[in-house]
């Protein structure tokens, strides 16, 4: 059985239907695969910053991180969201585990740049995927929310895509990544399969912008490490996961052909 790890981007979490979480525990039962779940949260962060006055901003799609928005962050993203996706997976006849990236330290971070322009956004610097390995294989889904830790115990806001490439990198796994879009447009179409470098273009080109940005560089840098896929979709397909396993074209595809050797 292999690992894969699926994104579900905050902008889609709200709206996924029933049959969505009833397909990640048919990925484990029937198809004999290892969810992964990652989950941003973006929506329900800025609705609780604003109820409670809370200035945020946002630069290169990327929130603008204080001590007292990361509190918000952690809050949101390692508590009500979390456990709203473990509840579902468990009402669709699974068991699924509440994690964040600070749980034995599975996502060890440090700051994105040293200007610290953005505040407590982090970048990953190791995964320790120990743990999620140890649950994945005893049948348990976990579902990780993308708070990181370093040594001194700071605690580090990441992009949810992000993390979800560096966890998929870790365990050579392909990464689907969910969300309200179809995948990579480009003139009102949807790019079916692109390789590492025609994605480099839509960025250069910014043909891709906005939030797609961290989810086609998050793409790039797992291709590059030598997962063998990702993939951009739109959760609220029906029964989308299944297609796609069982070989339908949907969303964009991402490819490169490079080998990949799993973390310990």
């Amino acid at each position: 059985m292999g690992y894969l790890v699926i994104k579900c981007g905050g902008s889609v979490l709200e709206q996924l239907p029933k049959s969505f979480f009833e397909n990640i525990v048919s990925l484990m039962k029937v198809q004999q695969l290892k969810p992964i779940i990652v989950h941003g949260g973006g929506p329900n962060i800025t609705q609780l910053l604003t109820q409670l006055e809370i200035h945020s901003t946002f630069h290169k799609g990327l929130r603008v991180t204080s001590n007292e928005v990361l509190d918000i962050v952690e809050m949101v993203l390692s508590g009500s969201v979390n456990k709203s996706i473990v509840r579902q997976i468990i009402a669709a006849g699974g068991m699924a585990v509440g994690l964040s990236g600070v749980d034995g330290m599975l996502l060890v971070g440090k700051p994105i740049s040293s200007t610290r322009e953005l505040g407590y956004v982090g970048k990953i610097e190791s995964v320790n995927p120990r743990f999620v390995k140890l649950l994945a294989e005893e049948g348990v889904i976990p579902v990780i929310s993308p708070i990181a830790i370093d040594g001194d115990g700071q605690r580090w806001n990441i992009n949810g895509d992000i993390a979800a490439a560096a966890i998929a990198k870790a365990l050579c796994a392909p990464l689907y990544m969910v969300s309200d879009v179809p995948g990579i447009m480009k003139n009102g179409q949807v790019l079916s399969q692109l390789s590492v470098s025609e994605v480099e273009e839509l960025l250069k080109d910014e043909t891709i912008s906005g939030g797609m940005i961290p989810k086609a560089q998050a793409a790039l840098e797992c291709l590059r490490s030598g997962v063998e896929e990702v993939v951009i979709i739109n959760g609220l397909e029906e029964n989308g996961l299944i297609k796609l396993i069982n070989g339908m074209t949907i969303g964009t595809k991402i490819m490169e052909d490079v080998t990949c050797k799993i973390s310990q």
